[in-house]
């Protein structure tokens, strides 16, 4: 088993490769695990791992979370990798590492209704460490950790740095309200300003409004997508 350390009012629980920390995050949570739990796989090619929280605010507030965690990994990245190596963050949870998608985040909550404050959020991430084909010219869109300049980073010292950095955003968020992460968040954005497809809509990504919903311009007509429609069923 891989040693992790994480901060202060987080805890670590790994499970094995065959298991899937998102789900295995729902279950615990829904039986009533403490907020703060972060369940993790570390396989040799994958980075799999996710985080529970219990929110205090209904929940198209606390759908914030996802971007939180985002900021956090790239920030835990930054701090890791080579200066050059660029992160970008995909409204709908997708990572990028120098413009190709590495990995994603996603989400699942308690409820599905917005203004409810659910019982319990997960946000989970997962991130290859290694390219899937020999062959990375076949899927130029696609990359690994270690294919972009990131060989040195360790995968334990990547985990504890996302949940360390996830923690320092949740903190200001909670003090300081979502103007900073807001700020944060729309810096690294993937895709803003740009013709996109997403959710089987395509338009200008126009950018996000004060809950991060997205901002889609088609034609005349500008459609708001909450967050809340990225929420899996965990349960």
């Amino acid at each position: 088993m891989n040693e992790v350390i994480f901060p202060p009012l987080m805890a670590g629980h790994e499970v094995s490769g065959s298991d899937d920390p998102f789900q295995t995050a729902c279950m615990k949570a829904a039986l009533g695990c403490d907020a703060g739990m972060v369940v993790y796989a570390l396989g040799s090619d994958t980075l799999r791992a996710a985080l529970v929280f219990a929110p205090e605010v209904p929940l198209q507030d606390a759908m914030a979370m996802l971007p939180t965690c985002g900021v956090g990994f790239q920030n835990a990245l930054g701090a890791l990798a080579p200066p050059e190596v660029a992160v970008h963050l995909e409204w709908g949870g997708g990572l990028r590492v120098n413009g190709a998608r590495c990995g994603r985040l996603r989400v699942a909550a308690s409820t599905g209704v917005t203004d409810e404050v659910p019982d319990w959020l997960v946000v989970g991430l997962e991130l290859p460490l290694w390219p899937a084909s020999d062959d990375p010219g076949t899927t130029p869109d696609d990359t690994a950790l270690y294919a972009e300049g990131c060989a040195d980073v360790e995968a334990p010292a990547l985990l504890e740095s996302w949940a360390r950095h996830t923690l320092n955003w949740i903190t200001r968020w909670e003090d300081e309200g979502v103007k900073p992460l807001h700020a944060e968040w729309r810096g690294l954005a993937h895709g803003m300003g740009e013709e996109i497809e997403i959710m089987g809509k395509a338009g200008t990504f126009l950018g996000v409004d004060e809950r991060f919903g997205m901002l889609l311009r088609q034609d005349e007509d500008t459609t708001l997508i909450s967050l809340t429609e990225l929420l899996e069923d965990g349960r």
